[in-house]
């Protein structure tokens, strides 16, 4: 910053030049000529400190050790080599996934053979198996599987109601095929009062969870006494379906009544103390 020196002197006081003689005449009435800069004596300085700041920071490595907290420093690691993260949780369970489909690959084929098998075994049971049709109330498992034991060994025999017709609807299942292709030749035998018909099964018979079935001689008899009912009025009572029972069929001696807000309709199973009440 420039300084200024003032002198005290009168009006025309004159300024010599080297002594040669020549002056500049000088008027203490006119103000000395100041520089931009020096309008604030502290911009200067604290402007070149800042320039040197700026200059500095320009110079960091943002990525120097200094940076980092310590607890993601690595002391045993070399900074030249990069750290291998170990992946965890769901990342883990992908790689883990992978390398055993890698180094079990033949071992994955195996995995998919059961379900090949058990396919195949459905469609020989369908091979094995004939749908019966028309048949008539009064006809039971044991009477339509005598039936067909004329054709070959019968396995399985499963005798379904259809809630839009009066008559049901079976498979039978035979030991083999050359026993259902047999049993297509009973179509039209008369069973009960109707003629069944006999076609080849587009499904097998499904098998039945062992814990539903009885499993001591008390539990068939009482099995034997028991039945199933179904479009029951959802006002009705057990008081009411077990005073109906009663009345029609025999004595009663135990009744369950279930439904649900889905149904418009409620189902019944009622047991009596006779079988000849069912």
């Amino acid at each position: 910053m420039a300084a200024i020196t003032e002198m005290a002197t009168d009006s025309n006081d004159v300024i010599n030049d080297g002594g040669t003689g020549d002056g500049i005449e000088k008027s203490t009435d006119s103000k000395p000529e100041i520089e931009s800069d020096d309008l604030n004596p502290k911009s200067k300085p604290e402007y070149d400190q800042m320039k040197k700041l700026v200059a500095m920071f320009k110079k960091l490595n943002p990525e120097a050790k200094e940076f980092f907290p310590s607890y993601k420093r690595n002391t045993n690691q070399s900074d030249d080599f990069v750290i291998a993260i170990k992946p965890s949780g769901e990342d883990n369970k992908k790689v883990a996934i992978n390398r055993r489909r890698r180094n079990n690959y033949n071992q994955g084929r195996r995995v998919r053979l059961p379900g090949r098998a058990s396919k195949a075994q459905r469609e020989d049971s369908i091979r094995r198996t004939v749908y019966v049709s028309d048949i008539d109330q009064s006809v039971t498992e044991e009477g339509l599987a005598g039936l067909f034991s004329s054709c070959g060994q019968v396995v399985d025999c499963r005798i379904c109601g259809d809630p839009n017709s009066v008559l049901r609807f079976a498979f039978v299942e035979f030991s083999d095929d050359q026993g259902a292709r047999s049993a297509l030749s009973l179509g039209g035998t008369m069973i009960g009062y109707y003629p069944v018909r006999v076609l080849p099964s587009k499904t097998a018979i499904l098998p039945v969870n062992p814990t539903f079935l009885p499993r001591s001689e008390d539990e068939r008899e009482m099995c034997s006494r028991t039945i199933y009912c179904t479009n029951v009025d959802k006002n009705a009572t057990e008081d009411d379906v077990n005073t109906f029972f009663q009345s029609a069929c025999g004595e009663v001696t135990r009744l369950r009544l279930l439904g649900d807000q889905v149904h418009s309709t409620r189902i019944a199973f009622v047991e009596f103390a006779m079988v000849n009440s069912c």
